[in-house]
C-alpha cells in the first residue's frame, strides 16, 4: 500500500465479519509494528493476545460500564473524561441514563471480534519528562502510541481494519488482574482487529488552517502555498 494512501485512508473500524484471523497474521502484524519509535528506542511496549473466550468476556464486561458512562457523558455535550472538564456537570451526566446507541453494538459484542489486543507499557522504560506537572501528562505515551498506530498501519496492510480502545483504562484494575499484569506495567490501550463489513471511502478531518499556525500559537494561519511557492 502506498504510505499516504494508508495515512489518509486507515479509519477506526468497529464492525467486523466472522471471518477469523490467524495467528500467523496477528505475528507479522506485530512483527511490522515493532519498528515503531520510542525514547532511547527502550521498546517499552508489551503485548497480550487475548484468545481464551473466558478472558474476552471478562474483558468485555470491564468495558462496558465506561462505554456507558462515555455515551452518557457525549449525550450531555460533554467531551467525556476531559483534563478541563466541570466535574458537576460530568457527575449530573452519569447520573442519567444514556439513550440506544448503534455503536453500543461493538461494545455489547467486543469479545467476539477477531482480535484483541491488550497493549501494555512498561513503566521502567518511559521518558514521561512532564511527570512532575501539575497539569495532565502524557508524554510518557510518545514511546507507547506510535507502536499502536504501527499495528493498525500493518493491519491495514494486511487487508484488516481496526480500532484503537482505552475505555479499559477506566477499570485497570480489573484488567490487570484478569491479565495477570505485574507491577511496574501499565494499561495503554486495547486495539480491536479483524475484516471490515465495510471501510469509510472518505475520512473527515479539520483542514491544515484550522490548527497550524506560524510562529506563535494565535499566529497566521498555515494556508496552501501559491502555486509559485511549490
Amino acid at each position: 500500500m502506498e504510505l499516504l494512501e494508508a495515512l489518509r485512508g486507515t479509519a477506526a473500524i468497529r464492525e467486523f465479519t466472522d471471518e477469523p484471523v490467524s495467528d500467523a497474521t496477528v505475528y507479522r502484524i506485530l512483527d511490522s509494528a515493532r519498528f515503531a519509535p520510542s525514547g532511547g528506542n527502550k521498546q517499552g511496549w508489551r503485548v497480550v493476545v487475548v484468545k481464551d473466550p473466558e478472558i474476552r468476556r471478562g474483558m468485555r464486561d470491564l468495558y462496558l460500564p465506561g462505554w456507558r458512562d462515555y455515551r452518557a457523558l457525549g449525550e450531555a455535550g460533554l467531551r467525556p473524561w476531559s483534563p478541563l472538564a466541570d466535574r458537576e456537570a460530568e457527575a449530573a451526566a452519569l447520573a442519567k441514563e444514556p439513550a440506544g446507541d448503534h455503536r453500543a453494538e461493538f461494545a455489547l459484542n467486543l469479545d467476539k471480534v477477531p482480535v484483541m489486543l491488550a497493549v501494555l507499557a512498561d513503566l521502567n522504560e518511559l521518558a514521561a519528562v512532564d511527570r512532575d506537572y501539575d497539569r495532565y501528562t502524557f508524554a510518557g505515551g510518545a514511546s507507547v502510541y506510535p507502536f499502536v498506530w504501527n499495528v493498525l498501519l500493518a493491519a491495514r496492510e494486511e487487508g484488516l481494519g481496526g480500532v484503537m480502545t482505552t475505555i479499559h483504562i477506566r477499570r485497570e484494575e480489573g484488567v490487570r488482574e484478569l491479565l495477570r499484569v505485574p507491577d511496574g506495567v501499565a494499561l495503554a490501550s486495547v486495539v480491536f482487529l479483524g475484516h471490515p463489513v465495510r471501510r469509510p471511502t472518505r475520512l473527515r478531518r479539520a483542514r491544515v488552517p484550522e490548527f497550524a499556525t506560524f510562529d506563535t500559537f494565535d499566529g497566521s494561519p498555515v494556508t496552501p502555498p501559491d502555486v509559485t511557492d511549490q
